[in-house]
């Protein structure tokens, strides 16, 4: 005798209420609590709205993973409406329901997606996801798994996460509404944002960052044009967010008639921010005038070791990257990437024990375009060697010599883990000093590489070049065929 299966025999029961939207929400007092996460989920793929609002209501977990039902480059705002209107009728309410345990919905598209498909599961497994809270006692922002929402004693009030996006014009309808909502129940309804981007420094922008709880981001990115006076209306909020792990700021400009006294001032308060990211992680910083000669004030106001550290396309004297290669907290980097900054202004000595300093846990290196030449390259090869986690390794637009590339390859040869190296196409593929390389003679000296890797017993390694074109500034590649751009096709 077979018997029905039980996820099915659920999903049944859900499609059978939702064909009558009003028995559906009649009955939610009575449903039993195994049966709101399917029923919430149908009703989600049916875009059931009144159905949601309900039971937003009604939802008897603290934490309710909204987002991880969410796919790309589709619209969910009347969903997130229905969503936001049912909170706003719990926060309305003055007795607070027998039910309500809700205080967070999360609308990060990395929610917890385990929340949905443990019900496959084992009831004890269900427990362990729903009740969070009661596994391990309470801290201060307690994170539920790799949301970035955090548990809190039940209260009054309650978080909405999402990922925000602040740039140019008006922000989406969701968002939009989000606010209109927080500014109705002040206090009782917090933004929060694990993630936030931000690409424009607007005074309405501004206005949102002064919503969100600024400790409740964890991935911040700036991709914008600094003034200085724009960096400075927002630095602030930068130091209020504590429990930030990765941070990418891009393109600060100087101007040349800022006085030593008013850099001073800037760097002062740019870098004192710094000293209360104490959880973070990885530092991205593209393009920023202010780290010339100041780098070590920066590296003094780093809490923790960094894992991941990228410093591209600044200006660093050559006491900066002393003060580099000295700091505690390069000795536990997986990701350096240093593309666009001269590493050998006098020496490469400081290169040397940067490298020598993080060997033991490197993984990914990024050292394109950093003027580096065949003495500087022969000098750091021994300490590549000793790099025994480096997965990747990426040197493009340095004038190397086929001679250096042949002795570099001998001396990765031995690291089991590195399997993919951009190298720069070699001086003797240049017919001229500012030219564009030899196809030809390219062809050759992949072919040579790849021999060389057949030879030494690691085929499956992947060498492959790249070099700018010098009419257009794209890059070219050659693996093992060349990828060109336009002008070398016209030809």
């Amino acid at each position: 005798m077979t018997f029905p299966d039980p996820d099915r025999l659920v999903a049944l029961a859900c499609q059978s209420l939702l064909r009558d939207e009003a028995r559906a929400i009649a009955v939610l007092e009575l449903l039993p609590v195994e049966l709101f996460p399917p029923l919430f989920v149908a009703a989600f793929a049916r875009r059931h709205s009144k159905t949601l609002k309900m039971m937003v209501q009604a939802w008897p977990f603290p934490y309710l993973p909204l987002g991880a039902l969410m796919k790309e480059q589709q619209s969910y705002h009347e969903i997130i409406q229905a969503a936001l209107d049912g909170l706003g009728v719990l926060l309305s309410q003055k007795v607070r329901p027998r039910r309500w345990k809700l205080q967070v919905l999360d609308l990060q598209k990395n929610a917890n997606q385990d929340f949905w498909t443990v019900w496959s599961g084992t009831k004890s497994s269900m427990c362990s996801l729903l009740e969070p809270e009661q596994a391990q006692p309470m801290k201060k922002r307690q994170k539920v798994d790799g949301s970035g929402a955090r548990l809190t004693p039940p209260s009054a009030s309650m978080e909405v996460f999402i990922d925000l996006y602040l740039k140019e014009g008006t922000p989406d309808k969701s968002v939009t509404y989000l606010i209109k909502k927080i500014r109705q129940k002040r206090g009782l309804l917090h933004l929060c944002c694990g993630k936030l981007k931000i690409s424009s420094v607007s005074m309405q922008n501004i206005r949102i960052l002064k919503m969100v709880q600024l400790d409740s981001v964890q991935d911040l990115e700036v991709n914008c044009t600094w003034k200085l006076s724009n960096l400075q209306k927002f630095i602030p909020y930068l130091g209020q967010m504590g429990n930030l792990q990765r941070l990418l700021l891009s393109h600060v400009h100087m101007s040349s008639r800022i006085t030593l006294e008013q850099e001073e001032q800037y760097v002062n308060q740019f870098t004192s921010q710094f000293l209360s990211l104490c959880h973070l992680q990885e530092l991205s910083l593209d393009g920023i005038a202010l780290l010339e000669d100041h780098l070590d004030q920066l590296l003094r106001c780093l809490k923790t070791p960094l894992e991941t550290l990228a410093i591209t396309n600044c200006l660093l004297s050559e006491l900066d990257l002393m003060h580099l290669s000295q700091t505690l907290n390069v000795s536990q980097l997986k990701d350096l990437s240093l593309s666009g900054v001269s590493l050998t202004i006098v020496s490469s000595e400081p290169l040397q024990v940067l490298l020598e300093r993080a060997s033991a846990t490197l993984q990914d290196l990024d050292l394109d375009e950093c003027g580096i030449m065949d003495h500087d390259f022969t000098a750091i090869l021994p300490i590549l060697s000793r790099c025994s986690q480096l997965t990747t390794l990426s040197f493009c637009g340095n004038p190397i010599s086929m001679a250096v590339l042949e002795d570099l390859l001998r001396h990765t040869i031995g690291l089991s883990n590195l399997s993919h190296v951009l190298y720069p196409t070699p001086l003797e593929s240049y017919q001229e000093v500012n030219g564009n390389p030899h196809l030809g003679v390219l062809a050759q000296v992949h072919a040579r590489l790849r021999q060389m890797l057949q030879e030494l017993g690691r085929p499956g390694m992947t060498w492959f070049s790249a070099s700018r074109c010098a009419d257009c500034g794209d890059r070219t590649f050659y693996n093992p065929d060349p990828i060109l751009c336009l002008c070398f096709m016209s030809l």
